[in-house]
């Protein structure tokens, strides 16, 4: 049996919001530590965005159960209405996760057939001390920015060898299969390194540090790329020294693939291959036309999946 540190948080704000709840004598403490276990989440923000949003929850649910109780007294009618009433409203203001703990705390107005001021700071507090102490166990998380830069220089070797290996198999048909699976292992590596950069980033409660994030989307973009330029890569057939210059392009990437390449200098010799296929004769054939074409196409894609990593620098720059 594996107890993991959510579990362990869990257990413990539970336990401190209960025992601080009886000590300030306050009705039901239990409740704090039920409100406490319902508030521990994955990352800082969410804990925090979650207890703010059901302090709201309990204020809507506390004043349309004063209306229903003042109307029909405290009795299972009056909370029927309460929940009618309560549910769409809760949704409409998009409290719907505050739901059922705000409703359990109404179930206590009722039981003590009392809607004070003091019954009512009684809930609030109970709320309070659950939502706060889920938030204090959840100020520490474990730092994972260095599994994120091992995760990065996993994905740029990744890339570097799926570039290097499309240099070598340009024009030789059959041997892209591999290529393709060793692209969607990648593309299953940023998924894995997104999910965690979106932990990262909501972990920062006073900043908004999304840098790894966007790098992840960032190489998403270009694996798609990778896989559009594999499909038009097993469709070229065209003598050897017509794609020499493609070749030295895709090996000069794989060289210098890293996240620290702004792409410049990738984006020039792009620029250079165009122009020397502009220089070229013009196909004589049909089939000549054809993969020319084709390899017009490639060449744009390329320069694309570079555009997208030159237009993140830029972006990180201006920030």
């Amino acid at each position: 049996m594996k107890i993991g540190l959510r579990t362990i948080k869990t257990a413990v704000s539970a336990t401190l919001s209960m025992a601080f709840a009886g000590s300030l004598g306050l009705l039901f403490p239990a409740s704090a530590g039920i409100i406490s276990v319902l508030s521990v989440t994955n990352t800082k923000k969410t804990s925090l965005m979650t207890g703010i949003y059901r302090l709201f929850s309990l204020a809507l649910a506390t004043l349309i159960a004063y209306g229903c109780f003042s109307l029909l007294g405290f009795t299972s009618l009056a909370f029927g209405l309460y929940l009618l009433l309560f549910i769409p409203s809760a949704v409409y203001f998009r409290l719907s996760d505050g739901i059922v703990v705000s409703s359990v705390l109404v179930t206590q107005y009722l039981i003590e057939k009392d809607l004070s001021w003091s019954i009512i700071a009684n809930e609030f507090l109970l709320m309070t001390i659950g939502v706060g102490f889920a938030l204090l166990l959840n100020l520490y998380m474990p730092d994972v920015e260095k599994s994120l830069k091992e995760d990065q220089v996993v994905i740029e070797t990744m890339f570097r060898k799926i570039l290097t290996n499309m240099a070598a198999y340009l024009n030789q048909h059959g041997k892209e299969r591999n290529l393709f699976e060793s692209c969607d292992d990648l593309k299953g590596y940023i998924q894995e390194g997104e999910n965690w950069a979106k932990n990262h980033a909501e972990n920062q409660l006073l900043s908004s540090d999304n840098y790894y994030l966007e790098y992840f989307i960032m190489r998403k973009m270009q694996s798609n790329s990778l896989k559009d330029m594999l499909k038009i890569l097993e469709k070229i057939t065209v003598e050897a020294e017509q794609v020499e210059n493609i070749q030295r392009l895709l090996e000069f990437t794989a060289e210098t693939f890293a996240e620290n390449n702004d792409g410049q200098a990738i984006l020039d010799k792009v620029a250079e291959v165009y122009e020397e296929y502009r220089q070229k004769a013009l196909p004589k054939t049909r089939e000549e036309f054809e993969n020319r074409a084709q390899l017009f196409q490639l060449l744009q894609i390329f320069q694309s999946f570079i555009e997208i990593k030159a237009e993140f620098t830029k972006h990180q720059k201006v920030r």
